[in-house]
């Protein structure tokens, strides 16, 4: 019995031989025989739970025993990590530095292999700080990549369930697939070639699939091109068709401008003579016409000569016409004055009757004052009278004085009031421009909201209380720079609700709103108890040093119930508002006001503190821009403005009320003048009456003296008449006689004139007589010279159509200019059409054929071509890739007949030895290879058979079909079936029978120890808490005791010789 390892925290381990024999000392004479690979030593520093520990197992069987949590997986754990493993293949941690002992920096594991002709020590030290490890081996630094190595060269696979189960993963055994199992077991116990002919067949297998898929793939390509190119040969042959076609138009298309050239030359020949006849003709016409041209001239000189002397008549004839004219005009002259003496007279006439009728009125007129005056009374005294009108007038104009000042007083006030009325009345409609507008905003943004709106003024009377419009319209800003606070204050759906002093006239509104009429509307109801007049926790004036000016409250103005709703829902009245310098010591501000919501100049500060930490943590957010509130009515104004409206329209009643009464007085005060005025004319008009008689015939005696004074003489009168008509009369006399000899001279000189009209009408005839005949010539000269010009252009055109068709065609057939016709193209040319009609009806039909043969072009000859070539490349490529194909076939059949068998065989091993197992314990258990498709070698794998009860048959061992004793059965005996097999040069199994019946339990342990104790297997790791009684042990187990407690004696005084003395002398004394 020897010491193994000291224990974790002061706990102890110790390995004990099943018959007692001792362990102390393993030299190089007395070694175990270890299999090459085996673990002779685990040593463990800060690792997990234990300070330092070293483990010393034996070459077979390990038992290692230890209640839970005793620290047993923990060397299961050291391997694995010690041996390159990855923290995943045990599945408790995902970071190395979890694995280290907690309070460390740094924990050592450190693996002796066994290896000829030495060990090697493999350690690995591990740091939490980056969960990084340093590699060593043999004590000497080394790779991660270098151990790897060394552990895959003894064949130790810590990733392999075959080999390396650990507690966590052994459920995960019976996961496994089959295919996955196949892998498992090849690499565990299967010869080295074995996986790895396996994953050659599975490349061979892939690649296979690969070259068969591209020759299937090359063939179709290769067929679909041969089926293409016999499509390109018809193409290629039509081609050389419709090729024919064009040569032949090519060649007509060149003779054509030779047979246009000639036809043209042959008319240009035609023309040039016409042309030279026509010459001729016009030439003769030219010398006829010139006599019958000079005869006209002097015609034509005649008669302008007759013509002048026409006109000179004329204008003598117009002369003596005129100065008739101005005779007979001072004939009527003298007529007119004549008649306007007549007219003067009988005008004195009419006015001698007139003045004589005027003084007989006058004379009857005054006789009628004269009786009317003899006839009046004496006059009586209408003094007093008089007086007591005048009085009453004095006071009724004083009376009208006081009225009339009165009304101009009242006037002119009611005036001043109607322009305060205006004034009052523009402002007024300004301020509800500035409403409709904030309505217009309201319509364009939410138009539900505005609909509302709508309805709500039409039915005010339905609701029981009082209700506001949105928001929006009801606040008013009182300076339009402070609205953005106020509208990142309150909520937008807020902005535009409606405020209800009645929660039932608010239920009674949306359910009209939005169940009637389908309107998106927001209502809230005002506090029961106002809110409006709360007041702040703390006066404005204590926070003005942190640069606040005021509170939101006092930013704007809004309906009482509104106002009441803002208070209690966002507290407005409390909430200030500050300026940069509040920005720039916010900190300050917010520790020692204590305040909830701050604003500054262009931000928002909501503070809050926490409920756990105490700590005040506060947000800062960027101020929106207003939308709403920017366009405000002071309504202070307004309510001022209405008011002063309202008392002036009382005033203005008040004043017509006024007005009114002093105009009806005004009114009775005038009819009343009226008549006093009335009696007064009429009492004056009777004290004057006599005079007004008296003057009245003075007056008209005066006037009829002037008359008499102004008597006309008739006779007298009469005779001057008579003398100017006589003087009149003369002068006419001697007017006619001047007329009559200027018309004798008039008619002789008409005489005259109508004799040279008759002889110039004889010359004219005449000449026109020559001027057709002459007219008549030169329309036949200009008819020659037109002809002869027509012909010339002709000619002229021809030559130059002459030129630039022999241009063309030398050009189309690509001649130089002083280049002739070659022969080979005369020849061709004979073969062809010689007319016009004849090319272009055979150059059609030949256009016509070409055209039949559509989408043809050049490239379809290249394209054919291609496709040739391309067909013979494929074609060899495909050859290539049959035969790299046969190969892999071969290749294939090959490493299969290499893999399979000895797969097989090993199979079979298993096989046997795993029913044996089962048949050992009553149960039947059988292994064979699974194979779906022989050709598809990544789908091989073992499949586990087992029945535990005579009544069933056998199922498939998987993860839900068996219980979890009976997987940890089934996976135990597989294990053990593996173990003589094994190649590995050990196994690690943790805590498999935790899951078993005591009956298994003893039956798998008996074939563990059966099976690892045999001289030919590898080393075994068995790991189990427990253990039954009276179990059979083997001299080749080594049983390691994990023990941790308070008590436990330290590693260093660990005296294991000493402990088997007293164990053996206590044995003789229970002897005794």
């Amino acid at each position: 019995m020897a010491v193994v390892a000291p224990g974790k925290r002061s706990l102890g381990a110790c390995q004990l031989g099943a018959g007692g024999s001792q362990r102390a000392v393993r030299n190089s004479e007395a070694r175990p025989r270890f299999v090459e690979g085996s673990i002779v030593r685990i040593f463990m520093e800060n690792f997990l739970t234990y300070d330092v520990c070293e483990v010393r197992p034996g070459p077979n069987l390990n038992m290692i025993v230890g209640a839970n949590g005793t620290g047993k997986s923990s060397i299961v754990c050291a391997i694995c990590l010690g041996l390159a493993g990855k923290p995943s293949f045990i599945g408790r941690a995902d970071k190395v530095g979890l694995f280290v002992k907690q309070g460390c920096l740094k924990g050592v594991v450190e693996i002796e292999l066994s290896k000829t002709p030495d060990n090697i020590i493999i350690t690995r030290e591990i740091q939490v700080v980056n969960n990084t490890s340093a590699w060593f081996i043999n004590r000497k630094p080394t790779t991660l990549k270098t151990v790897e190595e060394q552990i895959a060269a003894l064949n130790i696979q810590v990733d392999n369930l075959c080999q390396f189960l650990p507690q966590d993963k052994v459920g995960e055994f019976a996961k496994l697939s089959k295919i996955e199992l196949l892998e498992a077991t090849e690499k565990s116990i299967g010869p080295p070639e074995m996986y790895q002919f396996h994953c050659e067949l599975k490349n061979f297998r892939e690649k296979e699939r690969e070259l068969e898929n591209l020759c299937r793939d090359k063939t179709n390509s290769l067929e679909k091109m041969k089926q293409r190119i016999e499509r390109y040969k018809q193409d290629v042959e039509r081609y050389h068709e419709r090729k024919r076609h064009l040569d032949l138009i090519e060649m007509l298309e060149r003779k054509r401008p030779w047979v246009e050239y000639e036809n043209v030359r042959q008319q240009h020949e035609e023309v040039k003579q016409s042309r030279d006849q026509a010459k001729e003709e016009l030439k003769n016409l030219k010398e006829m016409q010139s006599p019958v041209t000079k005869k006209i001239q002097e015609t034509e000189e005649y008669f302008k000569s007759l013509d002048m002397k026409i006109r000179d008549k004329a204008a003598e004839i117009k002369d003596i016409s005129q100065k008739c004219k101005q005779k007979q005009d001072a004939l009527e002259m003298k007529d007119k004055q004549i008649e306007e003496i007549h007219q003067a007279l009988r005008m004195k006439k009419d006015e001698e009757m007139d003045r004589q009728r005027k003084i007989h009125n006058t004379h009857k007129m005054i006789e009628d004052w004269k009786n009317e005056l003899n006839t009046m009374e004496v006059c009586e005294n209408l003094q007093p009278q008089t007086d007591a009108v005048n009085n009453e007038l004095k006071k009724l104009q004083e009376e009208r004085a006081n009225i009339d000042s009165d009304i101009s007083d009242l006037t002119a006030e009611k005036m001043n009031q109607e322009r305060e009325k205006k004034r009052i009345s523009d402002r007024l409609g300004q301020l509800n421009n500035i409403m409709n507008m904030k309505e217009e905003n309201l319509k364009g943004r939410f138009r539900d909201t505005h609909s509302a709106l709508v309805w709500l003024r039409k039915n005010k009377d339905k609701f029981k209380k009082k209700v506001c419009e949105p928001m929006m319209l009801e606040i008013n800003m009182k300076d339009n720079r402070h609205a953005k606070y106020v509208e990142n204050h309150i909520s937008a759906n807020d902005m535009r609700a409606f405020v209800f002093e009645s929660q039932e006239d608010m239920e009674m509104f949306l359910v009209e709103m939005r169940d009637h009429q389908k309107l998106r509307v927001n209502a809230v109801c005002a506090p029961a108890e106002s809110c409006a007049e709360s007041l702040p926790l703390r006066p404005i004036e204590e926070l003005h040093r942190y640069g606040f000016f005021s509170y939101l409250r006092e930013l704007f103005d809004a309906p009482h119930p509104v106002m009441s709703y803002l208070c209690s829902q966002y507290r407005v009245h409390d909430v200030p508002v500050g300026t940069e310098k509040t920005r720039n010591m916010i900190e300050r501000v917010i520790q020692e006001t204590k305040l909830r919501q701050i604003y500054t100049a262009e931000e928002k500060y909501i503070v809050k503190v926490s409920a756990y930490t105490n700590l005040t943590l506060s947000t800062n957010t960027s101020l929106r821009g207003a939308q709403f509130l920017t366009s405000s009515v002071d309504t202070d104004e307004r309510r001022q403005l209405e008011n002063q409206a309202q008392d002036i329209n009382n005033m203005l009643e008040s004043l017509d009320m006024r007005l009114t009464t002093l105009f009806e007085r005004q009114k009775h005060l005038e009819r009343r003048d009226n008549e006093l005025r009335q009696q007064k004319k009429e009492l004056l008009e009777r004290g004057n009456r006599r005079r007004q008689l008296e003057s009245k015939i003075g007056v008209k005696y005066d006037s009829l003296r002037q008359l008499e004074q102004d008597a006309i003489n008739l006779e007298k009168e009469s005779e001057q008449a008579n003398v100017k008509i006589k003087e009149i009369n003369t002068q006419k006399a001697r007017l006619v006689t001047e007329l009559m000899h200027l018309i004798k001279n008039c008619v002789s000189l008409n005489i005259l004139k109508a004799d040279l009209v008759l002889q110039s009408t004889t010359v004219a005839a005449e000449k026109n007589r020559l001027e057709s005949e002459y007219k008549a010539a030169s329309i036949q000269l200009r008819a020659a010279e037109q002809q002869f010009r027509e012909l010339d252009d002709k000619k002229r055109v021809l030559t130059e159509n002459c030129k630039e068709l022999l241009k063309k065609a030398r050009q189309v057939c690509k001649l130089s200019p002083d280049q002739y016709l070659p022969k080979e193209f005369q020849t061709a040319f004979q073969a062809l059409p010689t007319t016009l009609e004849e090319i272009d009806a055979f150059l059609n039909e030949e256009k016509t054929r070409a055209s039949c043969f559509t989408g043809l072009n050049a490239s379809v000859v290249e394209e054919y071509n291609k496709q040739t070539q391309e067909i013979q490349q494929l074609t060899e490529y495909l050859e290539e890739k049959k035969n790299e194909l046969d190969n892999y076939k071969q290749n294939i059949s090959q490493v299969k007949e290499r893999w399979l068998n000895p797969l097989k065989k090993l199979i079979e091993q298993i096989n046997e030895k795993f029913s044996n197992f089962f048949s050992s314990m009553q149960c039947v258990g059988e292994v064979d290879l699974h194979v779906e498709n022989e050709e598809e070698y990544d789908k091989y794998g073992i499949r586990i058979r087992v029945k535990f009860h005579s009544s069933t048959e056998l199922h498939e061992l998987t993860p839900y079909h068996q219980s979890g004793g009976e997987k940890s059965v089934s996976t135990m005996l597989y294990l053990m079936a593996l173990q003589e097999l094994n190649r590995c040069p050990f196994r690690v199994v943790d805590e498999i029978n935790q899951g078993m019946d005591p009956m298994n339990e003893r039956r798998v342990f008996e074939m563990v120890v059966k099976t690892a104790c045999k001289e030919s297997t590898s080393q075994y790791f068995f790991i189990t808490p427990k253990l039954l009684q009276n179990l059979t042990y083997n001299d080749k187990m080594t049983v390691l005791f994990v023990y941790n407690g308070p008590f436990m004696l330290e590693a260093n005084k660990w005296n294991l010789k000493a402990f088997c003395r007293r164990r053996r002398r206590l044995g003789r004394m229970d002897e005794q």
